[in-house]
């Protein structure tokens, strides 16, 4: 996909085709941190491969999934069928995404459980930084690209800070709460975990999963395979069309999503599953009430996370200056419409 707005931040063409072991090994590594972040409600999968430089990548590898796919899988046309997928790709990062759900997920979880203030300004350093980088794919914020980062903002604002809803444990409440969280999962700023447990469905699914109640799982999963599709396809076409204007609605996710990241914050209700876990319900950000050893980590955590994001965007800026340098100036292409 040629976007004349791309750097080096996001670009398609360098990080979808591995073709080293290096390329699979910084894959992986990327899917790690995708992987940890996911199982953390409130911290999107997708905000992550944006801080990464694979989220463009990752829309057209997702939506090479089509109808033409499945007809030559159904025929056991392996060849055929993955010959247009960039599953090297998607193996490669998906590797790293189970990894991280298998091994550190589980720390991140206690740390949460113990630390959740130093975890989040972790969290909170990331995104704020990962706004500053992506906001530079935009070269000229004309008034309605400014306006329309802040309806975005505002909306997520409020999206965050929703009280979760009783629902049902329906077949079809379980099928459409899959297919919203895999929408959430590819967007920046919104989690698939947050949208379970603004549906009410969070514990139960999270349930189901430690009793293995595969009817249940099923129909999520069905869900997210639908959500997932038409999401990346919708974002694909958008990147194409109108790139400006998804790039400023997806920063005003970003920037809204700041609430929910938040270090400082008191619980006001809870929820008991039905293991008789309390988890939280409805919190409220706050400052922090004075000068702490905590306050003092948790903002250096937050410089921390801040400082990578720009490490790794002026690393990856300088690699595509060094390729560019090795191969010459670039042949002019025409954008496909």
């Amino acid at each position: 996909m040629l976007d004349r707005n791309q750097t080096a931040f996001d670009d398609p063409s360098s990080v979808g085709n591995p073709t080293s072991l290096r390329d699979y090994a910084l894959l992986a590594g990327r899917g790690f941190l995708m992987g940890s972040a996911d199982v953390v409600p409130g911290v999107s999968g997708g905000t992550i491969a944006f801080i990464t430089g694979i989220y463009q990548a990752l829309i057209e590898a997702i939506s090479a999934f089509n109808v033409a796919f499945v007809q030559r899988l159904l025929r056991l046309q392996l060849r055929e069928a993955f010959a247009g997928v960039p599953w090297r790709f998607l193996l490669a990062l998906g590797t790293g995404i189970a990894a991280a759900i298998l091994t550190v997920s589980h720390g991140l979880s206690w740390a949460l459980e113990h630390y959740p203030t130093l975890v989040w300004g972790f969290f909170f350093g990331l995104v704020s930084a990962s706004i500053l980088v992506v906001r530079r794919q935009v070269k000229r914020w004309t008034p309605a690209l400014i306006a329309t980062a802040v309806l975005f903002t505002v909306g997520m604002y409020l999206l965050a800070g929703l009280i979760p809803a009783e629902l049902p444990h329906t077949p079809l409440i379980l099928f459409l709460s899959g297919a919203l969280a895999s929408c959430a999962m590819i967007l920046p700023g919104i989690s698939g975990a947050f949208i379970l447990v603004l549906v009410g469905q969070y514990p139960y699914v999270l349930q189901a999963v430690v009793d293995r109640r595969i009817g249940v799982l099923f129909l999520v999963a069905a869900g997210a395979a639908l959500g997932l599709a038409l999401a990346s396809r919708a974002l694909k076409w958008l990147f194409h069309h109108y790139h400006d204007v998804t790039v400023a609605a997806l920063t005003g996710l970003m920037l809204g999503s700041l609430r929910k990241v938040w270090p400082w914050k008191v619980t006001t209700a809870t929820q008991v599953t039905s293991t008789g876990e309390v988890i939280p319900l409805v919190q409220a950000n706050v400052l922090p009430a004075g000068w702490s050893a905590e306050v003092a980590a948790t903002i250096g955590l937050a410089l921390l996370g801040f400082a990578l994001v720009l490490a790794v965007e002026g690393l990856a800026q300088r690699v595509r200056s060094d390729r560019r340098t090795a191969v010459g100036p670039e042949t002019p292409q025409v954008e496909r419409a």
